[in-house]
């Protein structure tokens, strides 16, 4: 979908495909028929846009193969979908029985990572609609935090110094702007903004920016209105953000609700969950790495520290349309409030926006989808609450 700013920009709106398992091109092209086609349909939409994930593998064959990415755009094409971003975070197999810490894997200090992300930029600079400003794609904030000495940070800043001359050569010989956005997430070596800041400081700021994940920037309780000032005072462009939002939990230390959050301790993804420290703590949050960690590990997080409640929230993608059940939450409130800074005002200052709900199959069975047709409405429910929300916002359907 493509709605209009106010200021004249096309903001473009996507569903990332990380939902769906496919690690060879025939099974993605699939997808289109399964998923993304039903999807416009019940949208009634004329254009779909889509968040697409590449595995390695694929990624490899398309960026040597021009001809296999020719076929790819022209499958897209044909069914009224357009790809102006990817989604570079997920190397492959992210929808495997187990994922959890080695999604985080290669890293921004190992050859590989770079490699898979350029291949990235030389597949989307085929794929871009012709109309299209720019491309986008994210990419994890350098890599789990341990271990991160001073010698990684410097391997990470020179190969992020030869994707920026890769991306920088790549416009003058295609004419194609793309831009990667590093993502700051729970646990990582960029956890926030301010993070993201101090590390990438000196680094190029025309074709390297960031990734704004909502769900993240809410675990973090940090508020967009701060955050995306801090981003643009230090230059730093939101070359796109991940719509989604987070567990919200108001009163870990009630028994129904450390009952309802059991149902959210899945074993295949990581759920980091989060918490506001002790007045005088300044801005530090009390963390652990897991969700399970947080009830019931070896050192559970203590939901009353002081004698006082304080709320937690998790890093589980919540279906925008579907709010849990009480006494759990979702920060949707804050969602909103991000879009607003982001879109609302005056000037658009990010231009691709990308749903990003990977969580449909580890979701309580009471929502999960059982079938692919039942999985498509529900992706164009989320699609259909955010497209009422930006013109909510101001913007307007795109002709």
């Amino acid at each position: 979908m493509r709605l209009l700013h106010a200021d004249g920009q096309t903001v473009h709106v996507a569903y990332c495909t990380n939902v769906h398992p496919g690690e060879d091109l025939d099974t993605i092209i699939g997808q289109l028929d399964r998923f993304a086609l039903p999807v416009r349909h019940h949208l009634g939409a004329d254009l779909l846009g889509l968040g697409l994930w590449l595995s390695a593998p694929v990624a490899r064959g398309l960026a040597d193969d021009p001809r296999q990415a020719d076929r790819l755009r022209a499958a897209l094409d044909a069914r009224g979908l357009e790809v102006v971003t990817l989604n570079g975070f997920p190397y492959r197999g992210f929808q495997d029985e187990v994922v959890k810490h080695r999604v985080y894997h290669p890293d921004w200090t190992e050859p590989a990572r770079l490699a898979y992300t350029t291949d990235l930029t030389e597949v989307l600079a085929r794929l871009l609609p012709d109309d299209a400003a720019r491309g986008s794609i994210s990419t994890l904030p350098l890599g789990w935090r341990h271990p991160w000495f001073g010698d990684r940070q410097v391997l990470a800043a020179e190969q992020l110094d030869r994707l920026a001359d890769h991306l920088h050569a790549l416009r003058g010989r295609t004419g194609r702007e793309i831009r990667v956005g590093l993502e700051p997430e729970p646990g990582c070596v960029i956890e926030t903004t301010t993070e993201l800041v101090d590390r990438m400081a000196g680094w190029d700021q025309e074709v390297l920016g960031v990734c704004l994940d909502l769900c993240h920037l809410a675990v973090g309780f940090e508020d967009a209105a701060v955050a995306v000032p801090r981003l643009a005072a230090a230059g730093r462009r939101v070359v796109k953000a991940q719509v989604s939002a987070a567990l919200h939990v108001e009163h870990p230390g009630d028994d129904a609700t450390r009952s309802a959050l059991a149902a959210f301790d899945e074993n295949r993804f990581l759920h980091q969950t989060r918490s506001p420290g002790q007045p005088g703590e300044g801005h530090q949050l009390r963390a652990r790495d897991d969700l399970g960690d947080a009830l019931g590990g070896p050192r559970p997080l203590d939901p009353c520290p002081g004698g006082t409640e304080r709320p937690w929230r998790v890093h589980f993608h919540v279906p925008l349309d579907h709010a849990p059940e009480p006494p759990l939450s979702a920060t949707t409130g804050d969602l909103r409030h991000s879009l607003d800074v982001l879109v609302g005002g005056d000037a658009a200052l990010t231009d691709h926006l990308e749903v990003e709900t990977y969580t449909w199959t580890v979701v309580p069975e009471a929502v999960r989808p059982t079938d692919d047709a039942a999985l498509a409405v529900s992706i164009a429910g989320e699609l259909a609450w955010l497209r009422d929300t930006l013109i909510d916002l101001g913007l307007k359907e795109s002709a």
